[in-house]
């Protein structure tokens, strides 16, 4: 038989002290001793396919990314407000005050009759760098064939918005879709006649995009159901013929606003503040301070171009300007 000391241990805080300096010398002399801790498997080193999917009323939303587009050092873009405003607004909302990045949110709208998609990224363009032109392998993630698409609806004709239209040989991209856009934005970045200013980039690309398909662009009304389900909402000042669409699926609503506002923070905390890439900064601010005042008072859901991905969610009135409210992603359809 053995005799079971009942004595407790000596748990006191010079034992337990002394205890942690054995430790500590052990270690010391012995550092092969310790094994470091390893995972059971490796890093996978890449991210989820880039498109989320939602349904609308009788409609399925499938959101697909061109790929993230930096615009670099904000006070480069955002005018009208002092350099460490900027600053202070970015800093309270944990954004980095030194590179804004915008992302460029697609969404393709399936009726159940037709497949229409809402703008088309940067294409072949690297004007803002190598993470744009993700189009092509979204839609492949998402299990969408470009000849599918029914309709490409523009909200205007800047780089990042119709540069997915063709490909790098200058061929449609997209051989069954119609193409959607506001007359007046079609002849301004078309205009050979400007080739010679600071826009040169701009038209290059939007002939190089939209030359190819002129005889399948139709141009839309403001006020006019030109899409089942799809009207469009005159929203110049950022070009000539910038366009909002409201997209509407058994009796619910919601709104793509191209570039109406850029950011999430910025041009919304403060909608009078003016953005570089503005054909008419003055005007712009206007209509965006018009427009997203209705969409905040009407409560209607907003999809956003630029906004962090998938850029689907609310808006209210937050003192002088608005707050966006992101929608949760719903994993179930």
């Amino acid at each position: 038989m053995f005799n079971v000391p009942t004595r407790k241990p000596d748990l006191s805080r010079r034992s337990l002290l002394a205890l942690g300096g054995g430790l500590a010398a052990t270690t010391l002399a012995a550092p092969s001793l310790i094994t470091p801790a390893l995972a059971r498997a490796p890093k996978a080193g890449v991210q989820s396919p880039y498109f989320y999917r939602f349904a609308f009323g009788d409609a399925e939303v499938s959101v697909v990314s061109d790929g993230p587009l930096p615009l670099g050092d904000p006070s480069g873009a955002f005018l009208g407000v002092p350099k460490e405003e900027v600053t202070g607004m970015l800093t309270r909302n944990f954004l980095d005050t030194k590179n804004v990045v915008l992302e460029q949110n697609i969404p393709i709208v399936n009726t159940g009759s037709k497949l229409i998609m809402f703008d088309t990224g940067m294409g072949t363009s690297q004007l803002f760098g190598p993470t744009t032109g993700r189009l092509g392998k979204s839609l492949s993630e998402a299990g969408i064939k470009p000849e599918d698409i029914d309709a490409i609806v523009c909200s205007h004709a800047h780089i990042d918005h119709i540069g997915g239209i063709v490909g790098k040989d200058g061929k449609p991209l997209f051989p069954n879709a119609e193409v959607w856009l506001s007359e007046a934005d079609f002849k301004f970045w078309t205009d050979e006649g400007k080739l010679g200013s600071p826009l040169k980039a701009f038209i290059e690309h939007a002939r190089k995009n939209l030359m190819p398909v002129r005889e399948r662009i139709k141009f839309f009304k403001d006020g006019e159901e030109f899409l089942p389900g799809v009207t469009a909402i005159a929203a110049p000042g950022h070009t000539v013929g910038h366009t909002i669409f409201m997209v509407t699926s058994a009796g619910k609503s919601f709104c793509f606003m191209g570039d109406l506002t850029h950011h999430q923070v910025l041009l919304l905390e403060k909608p009078a503040m003016e953005f570089a890439y503005d054909t008419d900064p003055k005007q712009s601010a206007q209509t965006r301070i018009k427009l997203l005042g209705m969409l905040a008072d009407k409560q209607i859901p907003v999809m956003s171009y630029h906004f962090p991905w998938p850029g689907f969610g609310n808006l209210a009135r937050a003192g002088e300007g608005f707050r966006y409210y992101a929608e949760p992603m719903k994993m179930l359809l």
